[in-house]
């Protein structure tokens, strides 16, 4: 099976002297061993190598649970590329670990870069309140219309983070004082895909500027909020805003 740039193999034969744990024997051990194997093989420019079951011998971790982890590790070296390293091949030593892990593996890695790959979608958005009201943009891109900005969450970023960043990159304000408002889930929330948004309270400082996917800008007032129209589901957001306020 291939993930991106790395041919996953899982193959049968003694994994004996590959690499032997010692000491402590839980999901963090295990995991370290597994990311440093990788590590280490694309460290030497390896195009290759081998893993087995770690921890699952002498130290009676759960094969499963060594198929899961070693499963992510396999993620998580094909997302950041290694280098040289284009092919990982899980040797096991026994048919019951074998079909243990050629289930588990196999299944685990469809799943996240098949199903989960189709969303849903992690998004925010960002009520920004300054003098005078409420921040609002009007996007560039469809959908079209006004909008609270925000935008998608990038991988190995919080939700935090990523409010904080499409705040400054649509608006060019900072945002201080940010609270989690509500999330909003449902499927048909989004006219594109299906996404699911955190929406966020701060106040805005520095000088608003439109910016990036907003095609302008403009603030306001809380009386004001409700006669717009929005575009997502931005209405239902405002209207359980101002019902808090």
């Amino acid at each position: 099976m291939r993930i991106r740039n790395i041919e996953v193999n899982i193959v049968k034969g003694s994994a004996a002297g590959l690499f032997a744990m010692t000491g402590l024997i839980n999901e963090f051990t295990v995991r370290a061993a597994c990311a440093d194997l990788i590590n280490n093989a694309a460290a030497q420019g390896r195009p290759s190598v081998m893993l087995p079951a770690l921890g699952t011998g002498r130290g009676k971790f759960p094969l499963v649970g060594c198929a899961k982890i070693t499963s992510q590790e396999v993620l998580r070296a094909a997302r950041e590329g290694r280098g040289s390293l284009g092919e990982i091949n899980i040797c096991l030593d026994s048919d019951q670990a074998f079909d243990i892990f050629a289930k588990q593996v196999f299944g685990y890695l469809r799943h996240v870069t098949e199903d989960l790959a189709w969303g849903p979608y992690v998004t925010t958005d960002i009520i920004i309140e300054v003098a005078g009201g409420v921040v609002v943009i009007e996007r560039t891109n469809p959908p079209y219309g006004l909008a609270l900005p925000g935008g998608f969450v990038d991988n190995g970023e919080s939700l935090e983070n990523a409010a904080r960043r499409e705040a400054r990159e649509e608006t060019g304000l900072d945002l201080v004082d940010l609270k989690q408002f509500h999330t909003y889930s449902d499927p048909a929330r989004d006219p594109r895909f299906h996404t699911v948004t955190t929406v966020f309270t701060a106040r805005g400082v520095g000088e608003a500027r439109a910016g990036d996917d907003a095609k302008a800008l403009q603030i306001v007032p809380l009386a004001e909020l409700r006669g717009l129209k929005y575009a997502f589901d931005h209405d239902k957001v405002i209207a359980d805003y101002l019902a808090r306020k």
